[in-house]
């Protein structure tokens, strides 16, 4: 399998988990307003430095699930039903008014790198994500479980993480804004994304029955 494949596979899924708002990406265009842009990239490398790892054991959890097919059937049927209900509560139940955000408390002005690999080691979400994406790419044959596909997939990850906190970084003040940062319109891309993987999910099901 061709390793720059495989890392473009892990840098577009990682730039798929990190485009909703949350508390990595906001932290990080806080912290470049207030205190500059270098800040923000030092908070975004250690919180890359995290998700790396985080990817790494996420990848070897599904070679571990790939060599017991009975378990990644019920994990798969589960994550339908989780996925299912993600798409119907962001596409037609959760409120599409805007909530007032609360700025996180930034209280260390010494080391950005390590007040990244805090918060991101806080966020446990790539480990379930990721472990999933790798066992769907490994059984359409997109991914293999050897050493050089793993860490050309992990780097990939880590380093659509990082192009993502940069955008963040770089734009904030001009995509703030704008309509597509609305709560509305993310509620859309989430449930639209959730919708595909269900999908897909779905289908390999269905042609495994």
């Amino acid at each position: 399998m061709n390793i720059t494949f495989i890392f473009i596979l892990g840098l577009f899924f990682a730039l798929i988990g990190v485009i909703p708002p949350g508390l990595l990406n906001m932290t990080a265009a806080k912290i470049s307003l207030k205190e500059g842009h270098t800040r923000g990239i030092m908070f975004s490398i250690g919180v890359c430095t995290v998700v790396f790892f985080q990817t790494y054991i996420a990848a070897i959890f599904a070679r571990y699930l790939s060599k017991h097919p009975e378990i990644i059937d019920i994990l798969q049927k589960v994550a339908l039903i989780i996925f299912i209900l993600i798409t119907v509560y962001y596409l037609l139940i959760a409120k599409s008014e805007r909530k007032q955000q609360v700025e996180p408390k930034i209280r260390s002005k010494h080391s950005r790198f390590f007040h990244g690999i805090l918060l991101s080691a806080i966020n446990v979400f790539p480990i379930p994500y990721q472990a999933y994406m790798t066992i769907t790419l490994a059984s359409i044959g997109w991914l293999t479980f050897d050493q050089t596909s793993i860490i050309s997939y992990v780097s990939g990850a880590a380093m659509g993480t990082f192009v993502m906190l940069y955008i963040y970084i770089f734009f904030f003040d001009k995509i703030k804004s704008k309509a597509f940062t609305s709560q509305k319109n993310m509620n859309y891309i989430i449930g639209g994304i959730t919708g595909i993987i269900s999908i897909l999910t779905l289908v390999k099901i269905i042609k495994e029955f």
